[in-house]
């Protein structure tokens, strides 16, 4: 029979963690309930330090800690009073046959695994900081919530407290269920980590046969896409947590959604291709870009970047590859914006943005690296879909002319600009770029021509917005994320007023479209690389 929620009193707790931090004051609550306490190594010696009356586990074993305290607590008189059933006439005789005494509370964290393989530890000293009998512990424990308490986050030794408190020195199983659940996890956890090392360190797998990822719990959000849809933000459990929009700080505004990180990710993505550069500035809606621009002032790039589509930028995200400064943020405030991310921000800023109250103003701790390694992941009806993330980059000297007019100097800093953007952009991608500023920007078309023309409208009803005498596309740099398959994209570019063209090439009919290009005057470079975002 497992006992009800009236309590399993805590009589004996065997504590062995690598995390002292909280074990003194714990190890003192649970001696002044009368807890009698078992420890192991530095754990006993922590504890005794502190004034408390440890009984060695060897002493309880009659088996020395030997081999380097590699065998210590793999023993009968350890797991046999972890697992035993206690209402169970088999286990209670066993018990009483070999002198097994329970063990009511499990108190373990485990060896510093992954903080070793970061400091760039050896292979020998990361082999030594794979622990065997904490896990064990943990298991045995976990397995046998229904007499037995585990615990294996120092967080959890204040609810513990409290628990004990409540109860008159018990837990109770809905509280043992939760540690249960947690011990699984971490322990579910700790092996990713470590089967994650070994198919980087010895195989050099870079898919191994079973792909083991654990991720911890930083947040629950208010909905996902949509109401009727809960959603989560994790975070790597033992992994470089690097720079990102969960590491920002957040000065002001109403809680991020589950489309606020996706999009001020998006946003944050690129701009982190322009880290070093002039002051850029990038709106994304609805994870797309739609509007670019590098300046000289970051005041010049918003109102660029604004300038080349302002009605997709109503409700959008802002974000910057400089420290915010006051005009800027003015300016900013002056339409609904949902959140903006940089760098830093001055003073000015922050006071500007104060007048906005549900503008979320987010603090990122620098700018994600574009060519870090990593992976992507989708998931499908069925499976999960796993690919190195697009880190992708060209530069100048890889480029490729194929027609007969050569780029100009500008032409071909619009088109590397224009390329850099193209690749933060759903497919089929097309993106025109004048001066350093993105003149027109087509999105997620079924086909590339359309990609083309809806770009070359919207530069259209820019130029008509602002009063210029023709659209920026006049002139411009086009990008083209994958290759143009038939002319007629290429064309839809020319009639805009394109004058040049980057795109990867490899089509079937790239004498066709580069005979196109020719016949209009254009100049046309290929990558050899493309970037589909689907």
């Amino acid at each position: 029979m497992t006992p009800t929620d009236s309590g399993v009193a805590i009589r004996r707790a065997l504590l062995s963690v690598s995390d002292k931090a909280g074990l003194a004051d714990l190890g003192k609550a649970l001696a002044a309930r009368g807890v009698e306490l078992i420890s192991t190594g530095g754990t006993a010696t922590a504890l005794r330090e502190a004034g408390l009356t440890v009984r060695d586990v060897s002493d309880l074993t009659g088996f020395p800690e030997m081999m380097d305290g590699r065998v210590k607590t793999l023993h009968p008189m350890v797991h046999g009073g972890l697992l035993a059933v206690r209402d169970d006439a088999g286990h209670a005789r066993a018990m009483q046959e070999h002198g097994i005494g329970a063990i009511d509370l499990v108190v373990v964290n485990l060896y510093p695994f992954q903080q070793t393989v970061a400091k760039g530890a050896g292979r020998d000293e990361i082999i030594e900081n794979i622990d065997i009998g904490g896990p064990s512990m943990v298991r045995s424990a976990a397995k046998n919530h229904a007499y037995v308490t585990i615990i294996t986050d120092p967080a959890d030794y204040a609810g513990l407290a409290a628990e004990l408190a409540e109860t008159g020195g018990a837990t109770r199983l809905d509280f043992r269920k939760e540690m249960a659940a947690k011990a699984f996890a971490a322990t579910a956890a700790y092996d990713a980590a470590i089967a994650g090392w070994f198919a980087r360190a010895d195989r050099q797998q870079h898919f191994p046969p079973t792909r083991a990822v654990a991720s911890r719990l930083a947040t629950t959000l208010r909905y996902g896409e949509n109401p009727h849809q809960q959603a989560a933000l994790y975070l790597p459990a033992f992994s470089a947590l690097g720079t990102g929009i969960p590491q920002a700080e957040q000065l002001q505004g109403k809680e991020l959604s589950y489309n606020n990180y996706n999009d001020a990710n998006a946003a944050l993505e690129l701009v982190g291709e322009f880290a070093g550069a002039a002051p850029t500035v990038a709106i994304i809606k609805h994870a797309n870009p739609c509007g670019v621009a590098t300046a000289p002032t970051l005041l010049e790039a918003w109102e660029a970047a604004l300038a080349c589509d302002s009605v997709s930028a109503f409700g959008g995200i802002v974000a910057t590859n400089v420290p915010l400064d006051g005009p800027t943020a003015e300016a900013i405030c002056k339409i609904f914006t949902e959140v903006v991310v940089a760098p830093g921000a001055d003073e000015a800023a922050r006071a500007a943005f104060t007048r906005k109250k549900n503008l979320r103003l987010l603090i990122s701790q620098g700018l994600p690296d574009p060519l870090r390694q990593g992976f992507n992941q989708i998931v499908i009806a069925g499976g999960l879909l796993v690919q190195d993330r697009d880190n992708g980059a060209i530069t100048r000297d890889m480029l490729k002319v194929v027609t007969r007019r050569q780029p100009t100097e500008q032409e071909l800093k619009d088109c590397l600009f224009a390329w850099t953007v193209a690749k933060h952009v759903k497919s089929n991608a097309i993106v025109y770029v004048k001066d350093g500023i993105t003149a027109g920007i087509g999105a997620g078309q079924m086909n590339r021509r359309d990609s083309s023309r809806i770009a070359a409208m919207k530069a259209q009803e820019a130029a008509g917005t602002y009063g210029w005498a023709q659209p920026r596309t006049v002139g411009s740099a086009v990008a083209s994320d994958a290759f143009f398959p038939f002319a007629d994209g290429l064309l839809a570019a020319a009639e805009a007023g394109a004058s040049a063209i980057i795109q990867p090439g490899g089509s079937i009919r790239d004498d066709e479209v580069i005979a196109a290009a020719d016949a209009a005057g254009l100049a046309m470079v290929f990558t050899g690389m493309r970037h589909f975002r689907h």
